[in-house]
């Protein structure tokens, strides 16, 4: 037992580490900015509102042919195993669309974001019909979702700023290393967890909604939406902009505060892991909070899902494939939603694509989460989630250096 709760603590400080790292070196992307040659002006929502942001578009025509067709296809195996992985799919999605369909990359970072969206929520749906493979609980771990989804949110938010100036090739490089380390460090995790699992059980939609808790995640996701919406009618960098801005501030630090006092003092508990209860410390709630920040902020700047940094640490925190997908899910549900909003109001991608690729993302979310359920109850082993997630990883980082 002491062994294996070691195991699991050094799992999660290790993802930890590796999103700090990402963190320390982001100054230095800032200091490269201006060796980017960005051209061509776009304008925002409203001439005498937004400032004007200057960058290289290219958005290709709309035409049946085989770029097409390759793009679909390799779209929907990426929203197939990356919502089965728990991690989105954005990093199979912004290759495809750079290097397959043709779009400039701050372009497919946006519709990347549009694809995540809805394959993340046809996913959601999808597992609000599902069990806790061993508990009498939902798949869908509604207090770990409401720690983490307010700081994703507030990340999200940032890099989605930050990607109008913020040169790409750094985070990329950083990414591959971490997508390649959390990779391998998840492929040992599903060898371990290979004998551990059980199968899951179907009940009502009803019964398997906390609603409290969920009712919280709506209302962050609301306020912050609202005011995202607003600024966009405001004068960049003028005071009311500012005041706008840093309100999301203490809307997310609040309610993820309010939730890790809670699970702190023992008032919630993360009842997915069963038995093996964390002992929350306040250094190891703040660290994840920061993660959750700074997962938002790398999948605001490159069309990622912030589940390449969720998954893996939940689970090292020992929390079922099963849920640890589920509740990553959840979580950039609502963040990728908020991501797309400020990119169609800074006109960053073309509807007709988006929709399209949303649909493809959409049904092939779906049809992921079944043909895996099958294979999990025929093999009896949901390991076979934490394989598809290093798999996942894997090709993103092999497709990203690419990119």
């Amino acid at each position: 037992m002491a062994m294996h709760v070691l195991s699991q603590r050094w799992d999660v400080k290790w993802v930890a580490g590796k999103v700090l790292i990402i963190a320390l070196l982001l100054p230095v992307t800032v200091s490269a900015k201006n060796t980017t040659s960005e051209s061509n002006e776009i304008t925002g929502v409203g001439t005498g509102y937004h400032a004007k942001v200057f960058y290289q578009h290219t958005w290709p025509s709309m035409k049946y042919g085989w770029k097409i067709i390759v793009g679909t296809i390799v779209g929907f195996l990426g929203s197939a195993f990356g919502n089965v992985g728990g991690v989105g799919g954005g990093g199979i999605f912004v290759p495809m669309l750079t290097l397959i369909i043709g779009f400039d990359a701050k372009s497919a970072i946006a519709i990347s974001k549009c694809m995540i969206t809805g394959g993340a929520t046809a996913t959601v749906f999808y597992n609000l019909r599902q069990r806790h493979p061993t508990l009498d609980l939902p798949v869908i771990d509604y207090d770990l979702a409401l720690l983490f989804q307010p700081m994703l949110m507030l990340g999200i938010s940032i890099g989605v700023s930050f990607n109008v100036i913020f040169p790409d090739w750094m985070l990329t490089t950083l990414l591959i290393i971490s997508f390649t380390g959390i990779s391998v460090k998840s492929f040992f995790k599903g060898v371990d967890t290979w004998k551990q699992e059980t199968l899951m059980m179907k009940v009502s939609v009803i019964d398997n909604v906390h609603w409290k808790e969920l009712g919280l995640l709506f209302a962050v996701w609301i306020m912050i939406l609202a005011l995202e919406i607003g600024k966009n009618y405001t004068t960049t960098c003028s005071g009311v902009y500012w005041v706008i801005n840093l309100l999301q501030v203490p809307i997310a630090v609040g309610m993820s505060s309010y939730q890790a006092m809670r699970l702190y003092k023992g008032q919630r508990i993360i009842a997915s892991k069963g038995d093996q209860q964390t002992h929350w410390r306040v250094l190891q709630l703040i660290v994840f909070c920061a993660c959750g920040i700074l997962a938002g902020t790398i999948a605001g700047l490159l069309g990622l899902g912030g589940g390449f940094i969720l998954a893996p640490l939940f689970l090292g925190l020992g929390i079922p494939p099963q849920v640890a997908s589920a509740t990553s899910i959840l979580a950039m549900a609502f963040s990728a939603s908020i991501a797309v909003v400020e990119y169609y109001l800074l006109k960053r991608f073309p509807i007709s694509y988006a929709l399209y690729f949303v649909a493809v993302a959409t049904a092939a979310a779906l049809v992921g989460q079944h043909l895996v359920r099958k294979v999990i109850a025929m093999l009896g082993r949901a390991s076979v989630i934490i394989f598809i997630l290093t798999l996942t990883l894997c090709v993103s980082a092999v497709l990203l250096g690419k990119t």
